[in-house]
C-alpha cells in the first residue's frame, strides 16, 4: 500500500507548495520532504542548523529525522534546543533512530532491550521531549533475537514513549520476518522503512520495495541525491577537491569518486538528469528529487543539506512532478540491469499471470 497525498498548501511567501502524505498506514501526516539532520553538529554548526530548521518549517515542512549517533548525539541536542525555543514543536513530527554504538562497552550497541532502553531515554533527554513520534531501528542486529527487539518497541508504544516504530537499512527478508512476527504477536504495526534510494541505487526495487508495499510500510529514502552526484557538481574527469564531501574524501562510502566516475551507468544517469533539468529550467537536484518522490510506496524523501542555499534549492522541488516521458527517460538511464532470473525478464514473467484458463 502506497502512502497517499492528502493535501497541498501554499505555505510561504515564496509560494512553495508543500504536499502531505500519511506516515505509512498510520494516521499521522507528514510533508513529502523531511529534513534530515545528519550534518548538524559536524558539517553544519548549531546556528546554521537552526536557520535550516526555521526555513524548513516556514516552507510548510513538518517532519524532522535524526539519530542518536549523528555527531555522537550532537544532532539530537541541536534539534532539542531548537524545539525548546520554537513555536512549531506541536506541529513537528519527530523521528530518531537507535542501534549503533553509543559507548565503548559491549552493551552499548545493538537492539537488545538493555541498549535500546538506554538509547531511547538518552534521545528523549537530548531532544527535550517526553515522547518521539517515530523511533526506528537503525539497522538489523544479528545478535539480538528479533522478538526481544520488537517487544521493546511494543512496550515503548504502550508506555507512551514513542508513537510508532520503523526500520532502517533492513533487507527484504528481514523486513518480512519482522512484520510476520508482529502480526503473529498482535503488536503495533511498523509504519516505515528508511533505505538508501535514488536514481543510482535502485536495487531495492527488486525485493525491499515490494516487501514494504505488501506490509504497508512507507519509504523514507536517505541519500536521495546520491551523495551529490545527481546535482552535477562532480566532474567525471577530475578528482574533486574543496569543501564538498567527496572533495574532502574522494573515496567516501558508497559514493566514492574513483568507483562512480568510471561507471558508464552513472554517467548516463547524470546526463539524463542534466538534460531534463536544462529543458525545464530546474536544478538537477530538483529533477532527481521529483523522480524519487513519486516512486511507489513513497512517504517522505529525506533532505540533507550543509547550507541554507542547498536546502532552499531542494525545497523548490516540493511542487515539482515530472511528466511521464521524463520519468521514462530517467527510468531507462538508471535501470540497474537485473539478470533474467529472478529479478528480470523470465523471472518477472513467472511472478504474474493473466486471469484466463490454464493451458492454451
Amino acid at each position: 500500500m502506497t502512502a497517499t497525498v492528502v493535501c497541498g498548501w501554499d505555505s510561504s511567501e515564496e509560494g512553495i507548495i508543500v504536499e502531505y502524505r500519511t506516515l505509512g498506514t498510520s494516521g499521522a501526516v507528514v510533508s513529502t520532504y523531511a529534513l534530515g539532520t545528519m550534518t548538524f553538529g559536524s558539517e553544519t554548526d548549531e546556528a546554521g542548523s537552526h536557520v535550516q530548521l526555521d526555513r524548513y518549517v516556514e516552507a510548510g515542512g513538518n517532519f524532522i529525522d535524526t539519530a542518536d549517533v549523528y555527531s555522537a548525539g550532537g544532532s539530537e541536542e541541536i534539534v532539542g534546543r531548537w524545539l525548546a525555543k520554537s513555536s512549531a514543536r506541536d506541529d513537528v513530527v519527530l523521528a530518531t533512530k537507535g542501534r549503533f554504538p553509543t559507548g565503548g562497552g559491549p552493551n552499548d550497541v545493538g537492539t537488545s532491550r538493555r541498549h535500546l532502553r538506554r538509547a531511547l531515554d538518552a534521545s528523549l533527554q537530548r531532544l527535550g521531549v517526553d515522547h518521539i513520534d517515530l523511533y526506528q531501528l537503525h539497522a538489523w542486529d544479528p545478535v539480538t533475537p528479533l522478538e526481544e527487539t520488537l517487544g521493546f518497541l511494543e512496550d515503548a508504544v504502550r508506555g507512551g514513549k514513542i508513537s510508532y516504530g520503523g526500520l532502517s537499512n533492513f533487507t527484504g527478508w528481514q523486513l518480512q520476518k519482522a512484520c510476520d512476527l508482529i502480526a503473529h504477536r498482535g503488536w503495533s504495526r511498523l509504519v516505515t522503512l528508511q533505505p538508501q534510494y535514488n536514481l543510482l541505487v535502485r536495487e531495492i526495487e527488486w525485493e525491499i520495495v515490494p516487501a514494504a508495499q505488501e506490509n504497508g510500510l512507507g519509504l523514507l529514502p536517505w541519500s536521495p541525491l546520491g551523495g551529490g552526484w545527481l546535482t552535477g557538481k562532480y566532474s567525471f574527469d577530475e578528482e574533486p577537491t574543496g569543501a564538498t564531501r567527496l572533495g574532502e574524501n574522494p573515496d567516501r562510502g558508497v559514493e566514492s569518486w574513483h568507483r562512480r566516475s568510471r561507471n558508464q551507468r552513472v554517467r548516463d544517469v547524470v546526463e539524463a538528469v542534466r538534460e531534463i533539468a536544462a529543458a525545464r529550467g530546474n536544478s538537477m537536484a530538483q529533477v532527481a528529487l521529483a523522480w524519487l518522490v513519486d516512486r511507489p510506496a513513497m512517504t517522505s524523501v529525506i533532505l540533507g543539506a550543509r547550507t541554507l542555499e542547498q536546502l532552499d534549492d531542494n525545497l523548490a522541488a516540493a511542487d515539482l512532478h515530472l511528466a511521464a516521458d521524463e520519468t521514462a527517460k530517467l527510468d531507462q538511464a538508471s535501470d540497474p540491469g537485473a539478470a533474467d532470473y529472478p529479478y528480470g525478464g523470465p523471472g518477472v514473467t513467472q511472478r504474474g499471470r493473466p486471469i484466463i484458463g490454464g493451458r492454451g
